[in-house]
């Protein structure tokens, strides 16, 4: 069992910058995928980034390549996301999640956290 919870969500105005935070629970946190999704109002749930167990290969949503970063510090068991050049139109609860070896999101093998909400106003 992994148990997240996210934090570092607020309102910021549109240009601003924000750094979430996803600290885990357990002892595997190191052998996980981790990952950030968002979902806005009204929107399904949404990949933002996501980052190996190891730290060294990072994916990200195309339109949020160039803003965004994922990284993570196994030591701490914890993955972060800092977001730059906030548009309104990130807004939406940001939700990490831990994938084990071999799975794949979505898949029911995964953990969430219950998220955080970002808040862009113009």
């Amino acid at each position: 069992q992994v148990q997240l919870v996210e934090s570092g969500g607020g309102l910021v105005q549109a240009g601003g910058s924000l750094r979430l935070s996803c600290a885990a629970s357990g002892r595997t946190f190191s052998s996980y995928t981790m990952g950030w999704f968002r979902q806005a109002p009204g929107m399904e749930r949404a990949f933002v980034a996501q980052i190996s167990a190891s730290g060294r290969s990072t994916y990200y949503a195309d339109s949020l390549k160039g803003r965004f970063t994922i990284s993570r510090d196994n030591a701490e068991n914890t993955v972060y996301l800092q977001m730059n050049s906030l548009k309104p139109e990130d807004t939406a609860v940001y939700y990490c999640a831990a994938a084990p070896p071999g799975s794949s999101w979505f898949d029911g093998t995964d953990y969430w956290g219950k998220g955080t909400l970002v808040t862009v106003s113009s």
